[in-house]
């Protein structure tokens, strides 16, 4: 798949490649004591009451004592310290590992909020434009069509209205879910369905080229509907920047912002920091999920092919790493001197981009993630401009810049039945704020 954006010349593509590396380079021999870990502060140096937060660590424990959840770590930073860390139960349960702070978990969906990211600094740098259709860099999405179900069953394959465009993957109202729309039969064909991409023996922008060709579950622009949107944009970031998506996030966004313990793929270095991945069963237990098991397993994460970079749901990562990223973002795009983004980027991804379409109560959705609009109708604590989003292991985290807050929450769960953690997690959090 030629990867060089329209326009771009042979010679530009390679510097920077080489200023890629040479970036990453610099980070893997840059001193030891180079700053790495937020800061840490006691919980009332920042707002928060220690006896409070003892409330959550316990709420946790019992989870892990009840045999509901086989642990995790939750995370909470205020005002730009980390006050807050509980690394609770067991990473592997079977061999009485305990989990640790430096646990590494997939993170599935979290990888989304990144890939949003690297969009947008593409924006910045004058390389593409949110409003762009994606068949501008990605020619096989020039034209894309849409399964419309018939009355009596089936369905009927027709144009789209519309090109789709970027901000239309950004926003998740391309139409583009996850194979299980009307067409699902010609998506199980091209077996393109599901989002676990990590088995794959193919780049993802090959994967994606094949998904241009299949039938949308709704047409641009019409509704919110979740899916590869992430995963294109991925594809799209590869052809944009010459690099692989893996190159790019590493120079981007790993690098500057410190997160070396986040991968597509894990070294075998850190093999035994790797959370191990368990099943909730209907009889309210846990079960261990088989090995490799794909995305219900443990997965092809340390011995699998390692070609496809997935936007959508591919990465790897610790609460730290994570809580620095979100740290980046609460910030207004820059953390510890290095700048990501601008800070009307970051208004404009934190922005509801929906225009009414039907979401969630009180909620709208941003370029990434999603945005509080209404406390009152979703009902649960937060701030009105809160952003956040979770991913398929059971994993949760938010932003909330009125009261200066990052909450990371990473388990290992896959599926997870009737646990009300996340939202114990939430209540017990703001329960602590004493400002």
């Amino acid at each position: 798949m030629n990867n060089r954006h329209p326009g771009e010349s042979t010679g530009r593509r390679c510097g920077v490649f080489v200023a890629a590396v040479l970036l990453v380079l610099a980070s893997a021999s840059a001193p030891a004591g180079r700053a790495q870990t937020l800061q840490r502060a006691r919980p009332e140096a920042v707002g928060l009451s220690s006896e409070r937060l003892r409330r959550l660590s316990e709420a946790l424990g019992g989870y892990v004592k009840d045999g509901r959840l086989p642990g995790g770590v939750a995370l909470v930073a205020r005002r730009g310290k980390v006050a807050y860390v509980e690394a609770f139960g067991r990473r592997d349960r079977e061999a009485g590992a305990p989990m640790r702070e430096d646990t590494i978990f997939r993170i599935a969906s979290q990888t989304k909020a990144l890939v949003s990211v690297g969009v947008m600094i593409l924006q910045e740098e004058g390389r593409l434009l949110i409003g762009d259709p994606v068949g501008k860099y990605l020619p096989e999405f020039r034209e894309t069509t849409v399964a419309v179900p018939k009355q009596g069953g089936g369905y009927e394959v027709v144009k789209a209205k519309r090109a789709v465009t970027i901000r239309d993957l950004l926003t998740h109202t391309a139409g583009v879910g996850y194979g299980g729309g009307p067409a699902h039969d010609r998506w199980e064909a091209a077996k393109i369905t599901g989002w676990y991409f990590a088995d794959r023996d193919e780049p993802v922008g090959a994967t994606v080229a094949r998904m241009a060709a299949l039938p949308f579950e709704a047409q641009p622009g019409e509704r919110w509907v979740y899916g590869y949107s992430t995963d294109i944009l991925g594809a799209l970031i590869e052809r944009v920047s010459g690099l692989t998506l893996e190159e790019f996030l590493s120079a981007r966004l790993l690098v500057p912002l410190g997160m070396r313990d986040t991968h597509f793929y894990l070294p075998e270095s850190k093999a035994e920091r790797f959370a191990v991945v368990y099943s909730a069963t209907e009889a309210g237990g846990l079960s261990r999920a088989p090995d490799p098991g794909g995305m219900v397993g443990q997965g092809a994460y340390l011995k699998g092919p390692r070609k496809s970079f997935s936007g959508g749901a591919g990465l790897l990562s610790t609460a730290e790493d994570y809580a620095r990223f979100l740290s980046m973002l609460l910030n207004g795009g820059g953390l510890d001197g290095k700048r990501v983004l601008s800070r009307k980027s970051v208004e404009l991804m934190t922005a509801d981009h929906l225009n009414g379409k039907t979401f969630r109560d009180g909620q709208g959705f941003g370029l990434g993630f999603m945005v509080l609009k209404d406390l009152g109708t979703r009902g649960a604590p937060g701030s009105v401009g809160e952003y956040g989003w979770g991913g398929a292991y059971h994993s949760t985290y938010w932003v909330d810049p009125k009261e200066q807050l990052v909450v990371v929450y990473f388990t290992q769960l896959i599926p997870a039945r009737g646990l009300d953690d996340h939202d114990k997690l939430r209540a017990l959090v703001y329960q602590s704020i004493v400002d």
